[in-house]
């Protein structure tokens, strides 16, 4: 309908809309699986209206977008399925043939040029189009459909989409859902799986706890805090009246990537001594060399944490 509020020309095309878009799914109790499977869930889906000729760069865009994406959260084993119709019933379809065909080949041809292996399926696309599924493995090997490239020849028949052509004549345009990570909440639970919990400095929810040693340190601990969260870096001050290893025990539960230790010593020097989760001290450094190593770590969405 938004389409449709005004006549669009093969000028105005490509369009790509995006939303997150809550969607609720009668899932047999049975099947309900902490966040992978729910009933209700949020998908950041859009819709990429084009004409026939832009079709093909419009795949692989989405394909290569999808891709990165994913690998910037760390996921590098990907199953990927084509599903396309029942060449025995193509009466029970959406959409011409010509469409069809011209759609799956648009969709085989994205992958074999990224030269990724699939798995075709016949039979299992959607009664209005051919989709490209790529599925994500989780820490016990189970693979989660994530990303969906999927045709869709039903709705822009249905309400009337048109466009003006070059030849000033109206064309229906084609239209492609895209979902990139897909139901949010299943990927946020192969997330936290794959990771264990730990994750990468620039997903974490914390990046950086201080842990001062005496109440005597607490102003410069805060001083050194305020440094931090002026550099965009998530950063907590425990000041608790306990102990230094306790509080160091206490962020290595909440697996903080990094624990900056501020003792009498590091405030005379105008320093910090750092941990790192699981790996322990790593000695000290200057306050400002240890932000610029971390902010580069960030940017390029390390998964290491040792600072060179």
């Amino acid at each position: 309908m938004i389409y449709k509020s005004t006549q669009r020309s093969y000028r105005d095309l490509p369009l790509r809309w995006a939303e997150l878009g809550t969607v609720y799914r009668y899932e047999r109790s049975g099947t309900l699986h902490g966040l992978l499977r729910v009933r209700g869930f949020s998908q950041d889906d859009a819709h990429i209206i084009c004409t026939p000729e832009q079709i093909d760069d419009e795949i692989l865009r989405v394909l290569d977008f999808s891709l990165d994406l994913l690998k910037s959260f760390g996921f590098n084993d990907f199953k990927i399925e084509l599903s396309v119709r029942d060449p025995q019933i193509t009466g029970k379809y959406a959409g011409s043939d010509a469409m069809w065909l011209q759609a799956e080949a648009s969709l085989v041809k994205a992958l074999t040029e990224r030269r990724l292996a699939y798995q075709r399926m016949e039979g299992e696309a959607v009664f209005y189009g051919p989709k490209i599924d790529i599925k994500i493995k989780d820490a016990l090997g189970r693979y989660w459909q994530c990303t969906t490239i999927q045709f869709d020849f039903n709705m822009s028949e249905r309400f009337g989409m048109k466009y003006i052509g070059a030849d000033g004549s109206a064309h229906q345009p084609y239209m492609v859902h895209r979902a990139l990570l897909g139901s949010l909440e299943r990927f946020f639970g192969v997330l936290i799986e794959h990771y264990n919990g730990f994750f990468p400095l620039w997903l974490a929810p914390v990046q950086v706890a201080i842990a001062p040693v005496s109440d005597e340190c607490l102003p410069y601990a805060r001083r050194v805090l305020e440094q931090l969260q002026q550099n965009d870096l998530r950063a907590e001050l425990d000041a608790r009246a306990q102990g230094v290893n306790r509080k160091i025990r206490d962020a290595e539960i909440q697996k903080v990537p990094y624990i900056v230790v501020i003792g009498s010593q590091e405030q005379l020097e105008g320093n910090i001594s750092y941990r790192i989760h699981k790996k322990g001290d790593q000695g000290k450094l200057a306050l400002s060399a240890f932000i610029a190593k971390i902010k580069t770590k960030i940017e390029e969405k390390s998964v290491t944490y040792e600072i060179q």
